[in-house]
């Protein structure tokens, strides 16, 4: 992934703050009906509100941090979920330490 793109996701207090949630979402959000908090991670809605924001405004900043791989998708009936995806962010870390 390109480092202007995950530059550009990260530039965000939103942003980081949805990463830093999602490190530990069983910690950060209400238990789900149709995800699993670890494995298919939390609920746009549930980071919507946390957020304080509209569904719409949280799905914009998850796209961007999916866009930067930063984040996956797992979709689940009408639900969509976001993780973490660590290998992509270790990477990040580990090229941002070389620069």
């Amino acid at each position: 992934m390109p480092i202007s793109r995950i530059a550009r996701a990260l530039a965000s207090e939103r942003r980081l703050a949805i990463l830093a949630w999602l490190k530990d979402p069983v910690a950060n959000f209400p238990a789900q009906v149709d995800g699993d908090l670890v494995a298919d991670g939390a609920c746009v809605l549930s980071i919507a509100e946390k957020l304080g924001v509209s569904q719409p405004t949280a799905t914009e900043h998850l796209r961007v941090l999916a866009e930067a791989g930063l984040v996956r998708a797992t979709r689940r009936r009408q639900w969509t979920f976001y993780r973490r995806d660590e290998a992509a962010i270790a990477a990040f870390a580990d090229s941002a330490r070389g620069v």
